[in-house]
């Protein structure tokens, strides 16, 4: 059950938190898609490799994707609380002291690029080294975490813990999704195990993932699906070196951004559609230049169908539909990263 509440429902002083969030989410979209995409895409030329695109037909839903990992391309977790979490959760969010970014616990790792300079004020978000912090961090194992820091007297985040082990069982997911949505009344194999195995397919498709994939994008929904019952929102932001791409999970639905390459044919029609200059088009949307092609960032964001949204009059739900659960509902090409004058321009790719 999700128990988040809008923001015309909150406080001023929680509505002045969230809006404080949107605003650190906002620059951190920006930095984690020039990580696990632009910075990408440099692996790959820095070895004289091809970069893998994505192709249209991959951002589809219940698209069947390449079971190839590529080790150029960077993965990352991330999850990032509006809020702070409570010790409660430590079952199955594993955020312990062992765990936490302390100066002596990342000196003690021997796989992380710290000395005794190591400042610690760079964990907290308005720190100016802080996007060096947690690119550093971003490599490790498990995830991220990224909270509000309870302790201060004002609106303060930090990355708090690293390392960060989700912990519950996807079986346990899928029943909450489930239950949320009048499949079941109580537990998973209450109708048998062929309708608790199409579930577990269905939650997958519901965070736009094939059935089973790889480890850190299951974590990534996994938490989601748990975080998603806290009465605060979250993001979780996960890079796939099998996708070639990064996935937003948050209150907002799902998002993935991908590089796309356009020729220069394609970019004319594009400035034309949305009445650009192709010299502002360039400086402003193109990330990565490829001979006379053009390299930008490209999002698809899903909206849930009617049969993955609970039933308007409650009632148990007695067949699972083999229909999509998810729809495409925008796609668009993004200004580069720390360009902030430019808009998303609208343009639908991936049926064409």
């Amino acid at each position: 059950m999700t128990y988040q509440k809008e923001r015309e429902s909150l406080s001023q002083t929680d509505r002045l938190k969230r809006t404080y969030y949107d605003l650190l989410r906002d620059d951190l979209d920006q930095f984690i898609i020039d990580y696990a995409l632009i910075e990408s895409y440099h692996n790959f030329r820095l070895k004289a490799e091809e970069y893998p695109f994505v192709e249209k037909r991959e951002l589809k839903p219940r698209a069947l994707l390449p079971d190839m990992e590529y080790e150029n391309q960077n993965s990352c977790l991330v999850i990032f609380l509006e809020d702070t979490i409570l010790d409660i959760h430590k079952k199955y969010i594993h955020f312990f002291d062992v765990n936490r970014t302390t100066k002596t616990n990342l000196l003690r790792s021997k796989s992380l690029p710290f000395d005794q300079e190591l400042d610690r004020y760079q964990k907290y978000l308005e720190s100016a080294h802080f996007f060096n912090f947690l690119r550093d961090l971003l490599p490790v194992d498990y995830a991220l975490l990224i909270q509000r820091d309870q302790t201060a007297v004002r609106n303060r985040y930090s990355l708090s813990h690293y390392h960060v082990r989700i912990d519950w069982p996807i079986a346990d997911a899928t029943e909450d999704m489930a239950r949320n949505l009048r499949y079941i009344s109580k537990e998973l194999y209450e109708k048998g195990d062929k309708w608790a195995e199409d579930l577990q397919k269905k939650f997958f498709e519901y965070h736009a993932l094939p059935m089973m994939v790889g480890g850190r994008r299951t974590a990534a929904i996994v938490a989601a699906q748990y975080l998603s019952r806290l009465d605060f929102i979250s993001t979780v932001y996960v890079g796939s070196s099998e996708t070639r791409c990064l996935i937003r999970l948050s209150e907002k639905g799902v998002a993935k951004f991908i590089l796309m390459k356009f020729s220069e044919g394609e970019v004319r029609r594009i400035v034309e559609d949305h009445n650009l200059n192709i010299r502002i088009f360039n400086k402003n949307y193109v990330v990565i230049k490829e001979g006379k092609d053009c390299i930008c960032i490209f999002k698809t964001s899903y909206a849930l169908t009617e049969q993955a949204l609970p039933p308007i009059d409650g009632k148990l739900r007695h067949e699972i539909k083999d229909i999509n659960w998810l729809r495409v509902a925008t796609q668009s090409i993004l200004p580069k990263p720390g360009i902030r004058d430019f808009a998303p321009l609208p343009q639908n790719l991936i049926y064409s």
